[in-house]
């Protein structure tokens, strides 16, 4: 499972937000914002910001539990969090004798991406399951497909392919000798035997 979260056209130089961004990175998402709460660094405020986001993605895009605790915290970590340069605002400084100067205004994009350390841990099935979705699953198992079985605490079990009975091809012709021969010397045009030659006589 990943989980993403963007942060675009931060007014901060990339150079500086990778100062922070390269402490972070590899940490679970507990150790992380401890180490950024702490942190004399102008970007520490809005990357943290930004893991809360990602947090908040994991909780409601990927079904992680309502109220998320320690041990989920702990499953998550920071798997690459990219600093790349945004818009550059151009401004001017005016200096003597008649020059200018110029002045950049550097941006930054960063994309935050977590991973779960352990995939798939202590998280529940779905509750309310809908009529629909339960129509689906017999006719997918009729089909053969691999279907999800809750087990006695809530949680998704293994997938367990169900087998499909092969049906037999209907035969075109009857059961009795005399049609069977029939049939195939109607195929083999009279049993003739069939020459290539590869040059004209």
């Amino acid at each position: 499972m990943e989980v993403k979260a963007s942060l675009k056209n931060l007014r901060m130089s990339p150079r500086k937000v990778r100062l922070v961004t390269g402490l972070i990175k590899g940490m679970d998402v507990v150790e992380a914002r401890t180490q950024l709460r702490f942190l004399n660094k102008k970007a520490s405020g809005p990357i943290a910001k930004l893991l809360d986001s990602a947090i908040a993605n994991a909780k409601n895009n990927f079904n992680i539990g309502e109220n998320i605790g320690e041990e989920e915290k702990r499953n998550l970590y920071i798997a690459s969090i990219l600093v790349n340069q945004g818009n550059i605002l151009k401004r001017w400084m005016p200096r003597a004798f008649g020059r200018t100067a110029p002045i950049m205004k550097r941006t930054s994009h960063i994309v935050l991406v977590l991973r779960e350390k352990i995939p798939g841990a202590r998280r529940p099935a779905s509750k309310s399951a809908s009529k629909k979705d339960r129509e689906n699953e017999l006719a997918r198992s009729a089909a053969g497909a691999p279907v999800k079985k809750e087990t006695e605490d809530g949680f998704l079990g293994p997938e367990k392919l169900l087998p499909v009975k092969e049906k037999k091809e209907k035969r075109t012709y009857d059961s009795s000798s005399i049609s069977k021969k029939r049939f195939f010397s109607r195929q083999t045009f009279g049993n003739i035997k069939k020459t290539f030659r590869r040059k004209s006589v």
